[in-house]
């Protein structure tokens, strides 16, 4: 079948695997748009962990600054 259509046989079984549990012959697999979903939420995960440690970094630095234990005229 692959070859009548021009595809590598691989081409072929994946887009089968696939379409499976997209029309519920398959249960072990996401469908299209979980996978999707499942991608967009680590990617907005990645991003979301970089922009707190950004935060964690430039509270460290801020705060760094600050000494309790001298006076508000010595910071001067």
């Amino acid at each position: 079948m692959a070859e009548q259509l021009g595809v590598h046989p691989e081409a072929l079984r994946h887009w089968i695997r696939q379409d499976q549990p997209n029309h519920g012959e398959r249960f072990d697999q996401p469908t299209t748009a979980e996978a999707d979903d499942l991608r967009q939420l680590r990617k907005e995960n990645a991003e979301l962990r970089r922009a707190n440690e950004t935060l964690k970094a430039a509270s460290a630095c801020f705060t760094s600054g600050l000494d309790p234990t001298r006076r508000r005229s010595e910071r001067s």
